[in-house]
């Protein structure tokens, strides 16, 4: 076991019903505390915002509940929940290992980003039944990990790894019920920002734990690649790109010479035609018809 000193033990709140030591992921190192601005980004993305109703066991992380009903979460509980659950993901040996789940399309494309920054196995939309436990399915996997967008909407990956023994780490509202969730991280996940902005910094602890990006330099990630786009604003912007372009092009078009121009203007340019060095078949024609009246 670990060496504890009597002033921790006198310090740490000790339940002695069931042995329990409130410690902290953080442990208390600056490189592990929470940033101004990773609290900015919370507020931005209204992570702290949870659900009109409570769920009893969600109450421990619950801060405060706002006059028309909101609760608001205790951000310090969800960063020191984002911890623990980043430091159980880099535990896995094999990345591949571990299956992110999202049926709702605001988790979808989080869920894509994070697979291809963490190496996990994505499984985005519609979740087959028996992919955990029916063994002659072409989609048959056994994942050392679940990680799910909300416990709610994909109750399926949830009950299924319940059969098979498969731990589950999950993005919870206040509403959201934890059963069969072993590590519950208290966020609002309804808001499609809010979303995004956690599995960016699920997937940025990560990386930071394996050693793969630094933590005295800023990710070069942005945080809007894993927020969810609206296919008809991206259809939008996209054919607005491509009307900027043909304007451009245009643009440019009306400065250069036309390709298809006459040839003689062509020729004009390069100056008078020379005479071909070699004879013209026509004039050779010519002489064997002269030969040939002589013969007659």
């Amino acid at each position: 076991g670990l060496f504890v000193s009597n002033s921790i033990w006198h310090h740490c709140p000790v339940d002695h019903r069931n042995s329990k030591i409130g410690f902290k992921m953080s442990g208390g190192l600056d490189a592990l505390a929470l940033k101004e601005e990773d609290v900015t980004k919370f507020l931005g993305c209204s992570t702290h915002l949870g659900a009109q109703n409570v769920d009893f066991q969600m109450e421990q992380y619950v801060y405060k509940r706002k006059p028309d009903g909101t609760y608001i979460f205790n951000l310090r509980k969800t960063w020191e929940k984002l911890l623990l659950a980043a430091r159980a993901i880099a535990a896995i040996e094999n990345p591949a290992d571990i299956s992110v789940i999202s049926a709702r399309p605001y988790g979808q494309r989080a869920v894509l980003k994070f697979a291809s920054a963490t190496g996990a196995t994505p499984i985005a939309g519609r979740f087959t039944p028996g992919t955990f436990t029916n063994q002659i399915q072409a989609a048959f996997r056994e994942p050392r990990l679940l990680v799910v967008t909300d416990p709610r909407t994909d109750h399926q990956p949830v009950t299924e790894a319940s059969y098979v023994n498969i731990p589950v780490i999950a993005l919870c509202n206040t509403d959201s019920p934890l059963k069969y969730v072993d590590i519950a991280i208290p966020c609002n996940n309804k808001g499609p920002q809010s979303i995004g902005l956690m599995w960016w910094l699920l997937a940025r602890e990560v990386l930071r734990l394996r050693g793969t990006i630094s933590r005295e330099h800023p990710w070069d990630v942005m945080v809007d690649l894993y927020f969810y786009r609206d296919p008809e604003e991206a259809e939008k912007e996209e054919q607005t790109a491509i009307a900027e372009k043909s304007a451009v092009k245009d643009q440019t078009d009306q400065w250069q010479p036309d390709a298809a121009a006459p040839m003689r203007n062509r020729r004009s340019l390069t100056g008078p035609r020379k005479p071909c060095p070699y004879p013209s078949p026509w004039a050779v024609s010519s002489q064997w018809v002269a030969l040939l009246l002589q013969v007659k």
